[in-house]
């Protein structure tokens, strides 16, 4: 049985990919330490015999006895909310726990997927953003916690590939939702949706003219599979989202629309360093993946008002 170890594996991403590689008959060890993660999130795979649960901080190492065939680092706060609030361990396990499981995956002779995201484009003047496209980042400004740990685990993980022979693939992740993310993530779907549900204002940054593209958690996870699993890779470097692209504005509306709410948007001034426009070019995974996204936004989101929905009642 392929083996695949997770880092991050109680996170909104890592926990559907644990899903999807048992799904497929892989042997998968969840590694985790709960600073953003929730217990919550696997709670079905516990008493899977073809699952592990490791909380561990891979700041601090990373070993493992057994055989492994691939590595997904996935490990890192995402949400402006969790890596403003924990800016020196975000940091810190997109460099020193990159470091680590890199190290691993060489020692392994395991396959080694890395999660960046399209905030390695920062406030782009390419748009749509391709991977040719170095970016326009602010190094010192508060996002860079984020970005700029992403460049350095880029950086880092092709050095071990040319040096090593290590097999990277790293995949830049555009805005993505579902079920799972946390009713106050801090991002833009999961705070329209929840706003509307409460019936609070819905709140807008700026004029609300920015853009942002939205890809549903399972068209995402397909996208990850695949670059995880297919032997020969022309694409070391690969953006993986939904080019459908939205003003936050409409966008807005839509979720006033889908969730039936009479909230208001109030507009408040736009975060410094915020993007004004985020769309990926998926070229390259159309081309060696045959992948595209292929759930639409009203299947998407009527699934996730539905998960909030449900989560709400919980807490109630």
């Amino acid at each position: 049985m392929k083996q695949v170890l997770i880092t991050g594996a109680a996170g909104f991403i890592g926990s559907h990919l644990c899903d999807r590689f048992i799904k497929e008959g892989w042997y998968v060890v969840g590694v985790d330490n709960f600073l953003t993660g929730s217990l919550e999130n696997l709670e079905h795979l516990l008493l899977n015999q073809n699952f592990e649960l490791v909380e561990e901080d891979v700041i601090k190492g990373l070993e493992w006895e057994g055989h492994l065939d691939l590595i997904l680092h996935f490990a890192c706060p995402a949400s402006p909310v969790d890596y403003l609030n924990f800016p020196i361990e975000t940091l810190m396990v997109d460099s020193v726990g990159t470091s680590h499981t890199l190290k691993l995956a060489k020692d392994k002779r395991a396959r080694y997927v890395f999660a960046s995201t399209s905030e390695v484009y920062g406030d782009p003047q390419v748009h749509p953003q391709p991977e040719s496209y170095w970016g326009n980042v602010n190094p010192v400004g508060p996002r860079s916690v984020y970005d700029e740990a992403k460049r350095f685990s880029e950086a880092l993980s092709m050095a071990y590939h040319r040096e090593c022979g290590v097999d990277v693939r790293i995949i830049r992740i555009f805005n993505t939702y579902g079920p799972r993310m946390k009713l106050k993530d801090g991002r833009v779907v999961p705070n329209f949706i929840f706003q509307a549900l409460n019936g609070q204002d819905l709140t807008v940054y700026g004029d609300g003219s920015q853009s942002r593209s939205f890809c549903y958690v399972d068209d995402l996870v397909e996208g990850i599979f695949l670059v995880s699993d297919v032997d020969a890779i022309k694409y070391r470097v690969m953006n993986l989202g939904n080019p459908d692209e939205y003003k936050i504005i409409d966008f807005a509306q839509i979720i006033l629309e889908k969730t039936g709410s009479n909230s208001k948007i109030i507009f408040k001034p736009l975060p410094r360093d915020d993007p004004k426009m985020r769309k990926p070019d998926i070229s390259l995974a159309r081309e060696s993946l045959h992948w595209k996204p292929v759930i639409s936004l009203d299947e998407g989101l009527a699934k996730t008002i539905q998960y909030f929905q449900s989560q709400l009642e919980d807490v109630e």
